[in-house]
């Protein structure tokens, strides 16, 4: 079996894989860019001022996924919503905020590095921790 082959989706372990996504991304939506559709890596958004304006930009975009055979994983997806999480930050129609989660891990990691000069931080961060787990709630008591 020998021949010319291709790859179906995109193999994420090669050197270049991320700036080529991006590339390709980048030409099929050329004429949509900052007129209602922005693309990062595999981020699309989709954003209008009003509900009317919203459905017309997202037709848009299923026609032109459809065209190119392009799949959404509709449980990432989201939809008529005013804020959401991009890129780390959480942007909603009247600013743009750092994302909690990103806030607890970066100060999780500034513990971790000074954890070598003061005795039993790591354990006593513990609960800390808790706050990453998205399948258990975590409830800020006295031992937090």
């Amino acid at each position: 079996m020998w021949g010319t082959f291709f790859y179906k989706v995109m193999p994420f372990r090669l050197k270049n894989v991320g700036a080529t996504y991006q590339r390709a991304k980048l030409t099929l939506f050329y004429d949509m860019m900052h007129k209602g559709i922005d693309v990062y890596v595999d981020d699309i958004i989709a954003k209008s001022r009003t509900e009317k304006e919203h459905v017309k930009v997202l037709k848009k975009l299923f026609l032109r996924l459809r065209k190119f055979q392009l799949k959404l994983y509709p449980e990432k997806c989201t939809f008529g919503v005013t804020s959401g999480k991009l890129l780390g930050f959480v942007v909603s129609e009247k600013r743009i905020e750092i994302d909690p989660d990103k806030e607890v891990r970066g100060f999780l990691g500034r513990l971790n590095y000074i954890a070598r000069f003061i005795l039993q931080l790591i354990e006593k961060s513990d609960p800390i921790f808790h706050f990453l787990k998205k399948h258990d709630p975590c409830v800020w008591d006295k031992e937090c």
